[in-house]
Formats: structure tokens, C-alpha cells, sequence
């Protein structure tokens, strides 16, 4: 009888193991990497405009994965560009406008829910290395918005008390920026020490790049997001010794080759690690070039002007993806795309839930996967300034309307590490082809005044559920920023 039930038992065991082992293995979730450089413009890769200098690891990433040429910030400046690739919402809809200095009275809300806490909650570790740029002290820093690790500056790396000649300002400099407190770098919540010199600043891509690859390292186990964004090549740009003069083309191509060697290193680092085949990497900027700083700045590729400014050169930037098996190797996406969209598309991906909050991007995972007549994206609002509706953006059409807006075509631009004049100028209301006349030259509102008042329509959308300073129109749906206490 006892021989009788254990044979019995091993066959009902023989079973149940052979059931489990017929069924198909469990998807494991994709890891999520996003590489976000600060002020760099559509021009400053070799993959995007024929550089003098060489990026052959973000070349590698180009012809692995899918190249967008155009691809948008959700502003074409730091800290509203930031809020926006993390919340998936226009910045105006989280309170978030410009670039916070150190002394900043708001800082991104904490019931804002960003790309790491919808992934957190889904299991994910979260980690970020870089700039912050949405709050400089707790509670308004990345471990209080879903992030497990941080190490990086909680803002630019040019609001510090230097001179633009590397040179600390006097105690009785009466300069703005002689005001500002000394340049943390901060582990977790806390100080670990201070950038004072441009040989500090010279570290920050070494740094950076170590510290993610040890991430990645550490949490090859589990899936995992890392958030690195880059503090380079935003002024003042500096570049480590093992890679001066590598570029044959001065210090600004140092610094996008040492760029291009961190990416480099990332890549590695999943490749030796078996993670490749299952980790989105996905590599853009948070606005175009500085072009006031000349020489030290970048380059649109020939699109009109540059960051601060709602013309292509301020907010249409660089953009590749790669996930080997996934994303089909060497495509080139012409559809319209924008980093609010980041937050929706990776949720989807990973299975996790979106914000409770309504946010303004779309899911781009038809165009990660070359879908067939895939468009999710056909129309994108661009704001500047506090609350300001500077232009739509629909199908091949750009309305631009009327503002007051940057120019740096004024004035000559300042050189090695000085900044030139960029005046304000009126901008009158214009509209753009943007298949034909991507430099944003020729106005052709008159042969199609159907298209504008269309596109006004648009505008008219966007102004009552966001408001726009520029018609005193308040918006029904716009969300407050984070309250800081001074």
C-alpha cells in the first residue's frame, strides 16, 4: 500500500513538474536606460550632421537601433525640459517653468509621479546620476521622487560663485553669480563635496559614467531604470585629461568625444553583463546649444536659432533608441516625437500603471517597433517663459506666434568660455513647412490661411486647458509646483 501511494505520489509529482516545465518562460521585464545630455543641439553628433570630430559609439547605437530626426524637448530649457521627460506633462501643466537657480522658491511637486516611481512600483530599482535640476534640497530631490540612488548636481553646473574664467568671484563682486552658494555634489540626500574649480568640473563625465556602470552592475539581477543625465556640455564645459585634444577640434569636441565614450561605456557594461538584448537605451538632450557661448557651444545642424528660443534650433534635438531584437537595427524614424512621451511608452512597455494625474504625452511603441502607418504623435504644443504659447507644431506645419523670443543673430557670440549678447526680439505670428524649410526662412501663412486657422484652433485647445500668458487665457488644468521653504 505505502509502495503503492508513493508511486502514485511520483507520478502526480512527475506531472506537476512536467506542466511547469511545458509552459513558456516568463517575459523578464525590460531594464530602462536614459542618457540625457544637457544643451546639446541637433548638429553635435556625427550620426546627425558630419561633425569634425568622431562619435563612433553613439554612431553604433544609431545604426543598432532607430535615429529620430524629429524628436522635441518639452521646453527648450533646463529645468522645465527636465519636468517634463520625467512626468510625461508639459512643464506649464506641473508649475515648472525656466531654470531653477539654487535659491528657488518651487521645485517639482512630490505628488508628481515620475518615470521612477511608476517603474518603483513595478519592482524596478531606480537609480540617477547627474543633473537634477528640480529642486535643490529635500525634500525636493530624486530619492523624494521615486529614485533608490542618486549621486550628481542638483543643478547647472554654471550656477556656482566662478567666474567664467575659472576664477572665484571677490567678496565684493556684485555679480549674480558671486551670490550663489558653493556647488554640491550629492550622494543620496546629502553634500559628498564641492565643485570649486574647472579641474573639479573636468571629473563630473568620468564620474558619472563610473558610477552607472557600477549601477548597472549592481542590479544585473533585477530589472532596473537609470536615469544619467549629463551635466556636459553645458558651459563651463571642461574635459578630462586622458581625453584633451583627442578631438583634433578644440575643447568643446573633447567634451562630445568624452561624451561619446561614456556612452560607450554603458554599452559595455551591458554587453559583459548579458543585458543588452533586454534594455531599452534611449539617448537625447534637454534643449539645443547655448549658442551665445560660440566656441564652447554647439551646433542646430542649420535649424534656426537655439536653446531659449521656441524656433527648431531650441527644441528639436537629438534622439536614438536601441534594443537589440526589438527596435529594427539602422532605422530612421521621420514621425514626430517628443520626450514627454518617454513616460507613457516606457510604462507600457515595462507593465506599469500610469500617473494617477493626467499627463500630455502618447505612447510611441508603434514607432519603436516600425509599425505600419504608425503616428501616434501629430501635433505638439510649444510653450516658453512662465505660461507663454509660442507655437504648434501639426503634421509638417509650424505656427509661430506672435512673442517676444531670443535671438543670438544680433550679436557676435562670446568665445572660450565667455558669453556673447542675446537680446529679445518681436516675433510676428509665421507659418513654417517644416519638409521643405526646416531653417524656419519663409512664411507661407498667406497661400495657406486654411492651415492657419486650424492650427489657431489648436492653440485656442491648449490655451483653455493650460493657459498661455501671452492672451491672459489662465487654463482650467494647470497643476502647482512644490512650495519651497527659504
Amino acid at each position: 500500500m505505502k509502495k503503492a501511494f508513493f508511486c502514485l505520489s511520483t507520478l502526480i509529482l512527475a506531472a506537476v513538474l512536467f506542466s511547469f516545465a511545458s509552459l513558456p518562460p516568463v517575459a523578464k521585464k525590460p531594464n530602462i536606460v536614459i542618457i540625457f545630455m544637457d544643451d546639446m543641439g541637433y548638429g553635435d553628433l556625427e550620426c546627425y550632421a558630419g561633425t569634425p570630430w568622431h562619435t563612433p559609439n553613439i554612431n553604433r547605437m544609431a545604426a543598432q537601433g532607430m535615429r529620430f530626426t524629429y524628436f522635441y524637448a518639452a521646453q527648450a530649457v533646463c529645468s522645465a525640459s527636465r519636468a517634463g521627460l520625467l512626468t510625461g506633462c508639459y512643464p506649464n501643466r506641473v508649475g515648472i517653468n525656466g531654470a531653477l537657480f539654487p535659491m528657488s522658491p518651487i521645485a517639482l511637486d512630490t505628488a508628481e509621479q515620475t518615470i521612477a516611481s511608476v517603474l518603483k512600483a513595478q519592482g524596478y530599482h531606480t537609480g540617477m546620476v547627474g543633473k537634477w535640476h528640480l529642486g535643490s534640497k529635500e525634500p525636493w530631490l530624486p530619492l523624494q521622487h521615486g529614485f533608490d540612488e542618486y549621486l550628481g548636481l542638483p543643478y547647472s553646473n554654471d550656477m556656482w560663485p566662478v567666474h567664467y574664467d575659472g576664477k572665484p568671484y571677490s567678496d565684493t563682486s556684485t555679480h549674480p553669480r558671486s551670490k550663489f552658494p558653493p556647488l554640491p555634489l550629492i550622494e543620496g540626500n546629502k553634500p559628498l563635496r564641492y565643485i570649486k574649480t574647472l579641474e573639479d568640473q573636468s571629473q563630473l563625465t568620468t564620474l558619472y559614467t563610473e558610477r552607472a556602470c557600477r549601477f548597472i552592475k549592481n542590479n544585473r539581477q533585477q530589472p532596473f531604470f537609470l536615469y544619467l543625465a549629463h551635466s556636459m556640455p553645458h558651459v563651463p564645459i571642461a574635459v578630462s585629461e586622458k581625453h584633451k585634444g583627442k578631438s583634433k577640434d578644440g575643447l568643446f569636441g573633447d567634451v562630445i568625444t568624452e561624451i561619446d565614450w561614456s556612452v560607450g561605456q554603458v554599452l559595455k557594461t551591458l554587453e559583459e553583463n548579458g543585458l543588452s538584448d533586454n534594455t531599452l537605451v534611449i539617448f537625447t538632450s534637454d534643449n539645443g546649444p547655448w549658442l551665445s557661448y560660440g566656441n564652447h557651444a554647439g551646433n542646430t545642424g542649420g535649424l534656426r536659432e537655439g536653446k531659449g528660443t521656441s524656433w527648431e534650433g531650441g527644441t528639436r534635438v537629438p534622439c536614438i533608441m536601441r534594443w537589440p531584437g526589438k527596435i529594427p537595427a539602422g532605422t530612421v524614424c521621420n514621425k514626430m516625437a517628443a520626450t514627454i512621451d518617454l513616460l507613457p511608452t516606457v510604462a507600457n512597455l515595462c507593465g506599469a500603471a500610469l500617473p494617477v494625474r493626467k499627463i500630455d504625452g502618447v505612447d510611441m511603441k508603434s514607432l519603436l517597433f516600425n509599425e505600419p502607418e504608425a503616428n501616434p504623435r501629430d501635433e505638439l504644443a510649444v510653450y516658453y517663459q512662465v505660461n507663454s504659447l509660442e507655437a504648434i507644431r501639426k503634421g509638417p506645419w509650424k505656427l509661430v506666434l506672435p512673442h517676444k523670443g531670443r535671438t543670438y543673430k544680433l550679436n557676435l557670440p562670446g568665445y572660450d568660455g565667455f558669453p556673447g549678447a542675446q537680446p529679445e526680439v518681436d516675433v510676428p505670428m509665421a507659418l513654417y513647412d517644416m519638409r521643405r524649410d526646416p531653417g524656419e526662412t519663409l512664411d507661407v501663412q498667406k497661400q495657406f490661411p486654411e492651415v492657419v486657422k486650424s492650427l489657431q484652433e489648436i492653440a485656442e485647445k491648449y490655451r483653455l486647458a493650460l493657459g498661455d500668458d501671452l492672451t491672459g487665457a489662465k487654463g482650467t488644468e494647470r497643476r502647482a509646483a512644490g512650495k519651497v521653504q527659504m
